[in-house]
């Protein structure tokens, strides 16, 4: 191309706002030929497979017939919804009513995430500024990334739909799937454009998507606290817009999916409108100017560390309370549930010698530590992050040492999970205590919550011993958490082989408070988990680190 050539293309490209945005489409889906079909294989599945667990676990018309009237509980109607076709709960409508909120959440956060990550975190990089600088229209990039994340959904809302209505399970009708695709693929649109306008908000990416996120859990609480009082403020909330198209039902909406794909529009065009008014790179909201003197806190490795990690610790410790005193609420009624539903006991862990009470708690605990690793893991992968952004660089080539900047994020994840376990216990215990008015279940909850910290550390270890010795694997890192919530959660449903649950830590945690403390696995877990951190402190001694 001659340099002749080249400013008339820029002209013609600052004419057309929309050139080379099938270039971009093109580049996106290159990028993310592996996350795409991950997110959207993991979501149909999920939806798919979750009326194959229905048809196992509520066998009878009678046990859904007492699902139906246990989902009138204010915390399971908090989480779920609203009932409706109380009379005709099919397994279609079970679908619509349980699992639309659910899938629609996810949705949403897969799309908030792929958004951000192409467009405001390339402006953050500074490679969208290099992009630019050729032939690109002023809205290329926004678009390109509104058609792959839109077409995410849609594929993702249409495969789950042909699953389930391939399904032949009772009360899942063609009509009925199409809607409850179509729903899901509706909310992930509507959530892409929330997180199209917080991206013009701010200048950073993690902003950007925090404000996003907030909005989508906001959404959720206004459901929850409309659907528990049954006041119109449900109406308020995108998520409940999915659920109030009662797909299965005999009364089924389709004209909720206009809400939805309105409220998309018109924030698809605020964000464009607000694109137009901002640098590229800079966001609506100028950057705040630090203050001349820094804390005493920031004057260490470890309180820097936590200020770049204290929203995310106060965000997971916030959702897994929330979600210890919703599970506790319910111990009071959870006896009447299985015995009116004989197939409940195959979902959960079989305790010899316990009650199913507590083998229920300890199946809910153990999936909580679970959650609570995912935190874990991200936290030690904020080495990585700092790394690949050039932040650790300068911070490196003071008098910290790696070992000390390292130790500092790791204080964050094993620190941090004990945080949250805590709030756990204390939060189940409490709500357990009060429920069954007996104030014992506080000092045996908080326990039970307390022994799932040496798994957690174990996963956090071995993300340290990945980052430390073969950066490029990172996502490796994931291994433990995925392993564990896939073997020992969803294989106790489906059955999996018993030595399946022994290759992950969380198979070896003393199952509290359903059977006695037991000291060597502790001791052993610990032992791995210090090597693992170890290992990887090692190797982030001995290794390059990226110069930005």
């Amino acid at each position: 191309m001659s340099a002749a050539t080249l400013p008339a293309q820029r002209q013609a490209a600052g004419q057309h706002t929309l050139a080379g945005t099938a270039t971009l489409v093109r580049f996106i889906l290159r990028r993310d030929r592996v996350r795409l079909p991950v997110w959207i294989g993991a979501l149909t599945l999920f939806g798919v497979g979750s009326i194959g667990s229905f048809e196992q676990t509520y066998p009878t018309e009678a046990d859904r017939q007492t699902a139906a009237d246990l989902t009138s509980l204010p915390a399971v109607t908090a989480m779920v919804g609203r009932i409706y076709s109380r009379d005709d709960y099919t397994y279609g409508v079970m679908a619509g009513h349980q699992m639309s909120v659910f899938m629609a959440l996810f949705l949403g956060l897969m799309s908030i995430l792929l958004f951000v990550r192409h467009t405001r975190a390339e402006e953050e990089a500074g490679r969208a500024e290099l992009i630019r600088s050729s032939v690109l229209g002023r809205h290329a990039q926004t678009t390109a990334a509104f058609i792959v994340v839109g077409a995410a959904n849609i594929a993702t809302g249409l495969l789950i739909a042909l699953g389930l209505a391939s399904s032949g399970a009772d009360g899942v009708t063609t009509s009925g799937s199409l809607l409850f695709g179509a729903g899901l693929a509706a909310a992930g649109l509507a959530f892409t454009a929330v997180a199209a306008v917080t991206s013009q908000v701010t200048e950073y990416a993690r902003g950007a998507s925090g404000m996003a996120l907030a909005v989508l859990g906001g959404t959720y609480v206004v459901r929850a606290v409309g659907d528990v009082a049954e006041c119109g403020l449900s109406w308020a909330s995108p998520l409940y817009w999915v659920q109030a198209t009662r797909s299965y039902a005999a009364d089924q909406r389709w004209w909720p999916l206009l809400l939805l794909i309105a409220l998309a529009v018109m924030l698809a065009a605020v964000a464009y409108a607000l694109s137009t008014r901002r640098d590229v790179g800079a966001g609506l909201r100028p950057a705040r100017l630090g203050s001349p003197t820094a804390s005493p806190a920031l004057s260490s490795p470890l309180g820097l560390a936590f200020r770049l990690q204290r929203a995310g610790l106060v965000a997971w410790s916030i959702g897994l309370l929330i979600l210890a005193i919703t599970y506790g609420s319910l111990v009071d009624s959870i006896q009447d549930m299985f015995d009116q539903i004989s197939s409940m006991e195959d979902m959960i862990r079989d305790v010899a010698g316990a009650t199913l009470i507590e083998s229920w708690l300890v199946t809910v605990l153990s999936l909580t530590g679970m959650i609570a690793s995912v935190q874990a893991v991200l936290a030690v992968l904020r080495l990585r992050s700092e790394e690949t952004s050039g932040r650790a660089e300068p911070l490196l080539a003071t008098a910290v040492s790696r070992p000390r900047w390292a130790a500092s994020h790791l204080a964050m994840a094993f620190g941090g999970s004990t945080v949250i376990m805590v709030l756990v216990g204390l939060g189940f215990g409490v709500s357990t205590a009060i429920a069954t008015d007996d104030a014992a279940w506080l000092a045996q909850m908080l326990a039970a919550a307390l022994v799932q910290l040496p798994a957690i550390w174990v996963a956090a270890g071995f993300a340290a011993a990945v980052v430390g010795l073969a950066p490029r694997l990172s996502p490796l890192a994931w291994l433990i958490p995925a392993y564990a919530i896939a073997v020992i959660y969803i294989g106790q449903i489906l059955q999996f082989p018993g030595w399946t649950r022994n290759l992950s830590p969380f198979g070896h945690v003393p199952e509290l408070p359903a059977a006695d403390f037991e000291l060597t696995s502790t001791i052993v877990l610990l032992a791995i988990a210090a090597a693992f951190t170890w290992a990887g402190l090692a190797g982030l001694r001995r290794r390059d680190v990226p110069v930005a």
